[in-house]
């Protein structure tokens, strides 16, 4: 829970900075980034797992 805690916290300083400076902010299109970034987390998963069942 603190991770979550910590990188939420990350995202919003480095927003905040990026915003003050008027750069734009270092992150993809909203929804297209949300699911961008649960398929490399779900593939992950699924790595693990095969890799678990398969070669162990």
């Amino acid at each position: 829970m603190s991770e979550l805690l910590l990188s939420t916290f990350a995202g919003f300083v480095i927003g905040a900075i990026f915003t003050a400076i008027k750069l734009p902010i270092p992150a993809p299109p909203v929804l297209s980034g949300c699911v961008a970034i649960l398929g490399v987390w779900g593939g992950h998963k699924v790595m693990l797992l095969i890799g678990e069942r398969f070669f162990s």
